[in-house]
């Protein structure tokens, strides 16, 4: 551990971080909803002398940059979080969860609470804290250490009558932020890992699945038969359920692969049905959707997959539709070693283990990693606690003090290393 590395964590006072770091996760940013953030973190960063900007597709849903500005010619690093949180209101109930843990945050014991806080503001936090203490320590790097808070991560998809720009997503955030300008050479997605890493990241394919039916008034209704005969195109769709979960075993099956920035588990879940009128059920729906999310891996074809959509809901003979209404594709970074390297010695220095690849989970996902990457910036994941999945929406403090203390160290690390004569 050199002089500057001592200076640095000295710093990083984990009573300021846990203070940030409630103060983030107190503050609600459901997707879409994330101005009042943006307007903390922006004020934050001016406080602090990173020179923040404001960057918007929209006006109340703008990304903050800040920068703690280099003096040579040494590697750039983005640091990068998200400011929204997942939406936990059910459209059709209007219900959300009773417990608080969707809207606030709080210490109890040796554990920071909030869905917030795990995902993504205790990360940001550590990373926030991490780089006011190379600040205040007058530490000058040889590159830009940059400061990026994006809204749009967590995913939504315009579709039907759930428009943009409120609905959209990734278009928003950090691809916005990266086609304005905002560019390093590196970048580091601050996300939970449980401090392993991973370059890769599968794509997706949303579909649209319409089934047809008759609307029939309920006096007029044929004798009970079997499902895919019925004119109800809800008793149709439950048959076509059905098969398609047994098509979405054997896909995630025969579509896993192994990368070498992670394993990619593809997934596909039926994630809303739609049909028919709640106030007016005295008739058989003549129309039945579902809305369906398919992982992708590297190279995999979005129009294929389709066509097999297409022919289960033939192999059941019924009448409808497969539409894809979103497509992002499966991305993995090249020329990744020196961040690889500034974590590992980080690892070393901090004395823990040497990091290995993050579970297929965290590579099987989207993360902003995935956007700079699409820009042609080495980028990769890496941060404290557990996937948002997780059934205990809670970070120890010691891992969130252990990724600030970190984040601090890779900081100096990578930004203290000289760009190749080539790059320049």
């Amino acid at each position: 551990m050199d002089g500057r590395q001592t200076r640095v964590l000295d710093l990083i006072i984990r009573d300021e971080l846990v203070e940030l770091a409630l103060a983030l996760g107190n503050i609600p940013s459901p997707a879409g909803q994330e101005a009042q953030i943006g307007e903390f973190i922006y004020d934050w960063l001016y406080r602090n002398e990173f020179s923040p900007r404001k960057i918007g597709f929209i006006p109340d849903r703008f990304s903050v940059a800040g920068v703690l500005a280099g003096i040579g010619d040494g590697l750039t690093l983005a640091f990068n979080s998200h400011m929204d949180t997942a939406q936990q209101l059910d459209a059709v109930t209007q219900r959300a969860g009773t417990d608080g843990t969707y809207r606030h945050a709080w210490v109890d014991g040796k554990y920071i609470f909030g869905a917030g806080i795990i995902n993504d503001k205790g990360p940001m936090a550590a990373w926030m804290i991490a780089a006011n203490a190379i600040r205040k320590a007058g530490v000058q790097l040889p590159g830009d250490l940059v400061l990026t808070m994006v809204p749009g991560e967590i995913d939504q998809k315009p579709v039907d009558e759930f428009t943009s720009p409120q609905y959209l997503s990734k278009e928003v955030g950090a691809r916005y932020l990266i086609a304005r300008g905002v560019v390093a050479d590196y970048a580091l997605v601050a996300e939970g890992t449980h401090f392993q890493y991973t370059w890769t990241g599968a794509g997706k394919a949303c579909f649209k699945i319409t089934v047809f039916g008759k609307a029939i008034y309920v006096p007029y209704l044929p004798p009970r038969s079997d499902p895919v005969q019925s004119p109800n195109a809800i008793v149709k769709m439950a048959s076509l359920i059905e098969a398609l979960e047994r098509w979405s075993r054997e896909y995630e099956r025969r579509a896993a692969v192994d990368t070498p920035g992670g394993r990619i588990i593809p997934k596909a879940n039926i994630g809303a049905v739609r049909a028919g009128n709640p106030f007016h059920v005295s008739t058989s729906s003549a129309e039945c959707h579902i809305y369906m999310d398919v992982r992708l891996v590297p190279r995999a074809d979005p129009l294929a997959i389709r066509a097999q959509l297409r022919r289960v809901l033939a192999d059941c003979g019924m009448n409808g539709t497969v539409e894809i209404y979103a497509y992002r594709k499966a991305q993995m970074a090249d020329g990744i070693d020196p961040l690889l390297a500034a974590i590992s010695e980080t690892h070393a220095a901090l004395g823990y283990e040497r990091p290995g690849l993050a579970d297929a989970i965290y590579s099987s996902m989207w993360r902003d990693h995935i956007a700079f990457i699409e820009a042609g910036i080495p980028a990769l994941t890496y941060g404290p606690g557990d996937a948002t999945a997780g059934s205990v929406l809670a970070m120890l403090l010691d891992d969130l003090e252990r990724a600030a203390r970190s984040y601090a160290l890779i900081a100096l690390n990578l930004c203290s290393r000289p760009k190749s004569p080539a790059a320049q």
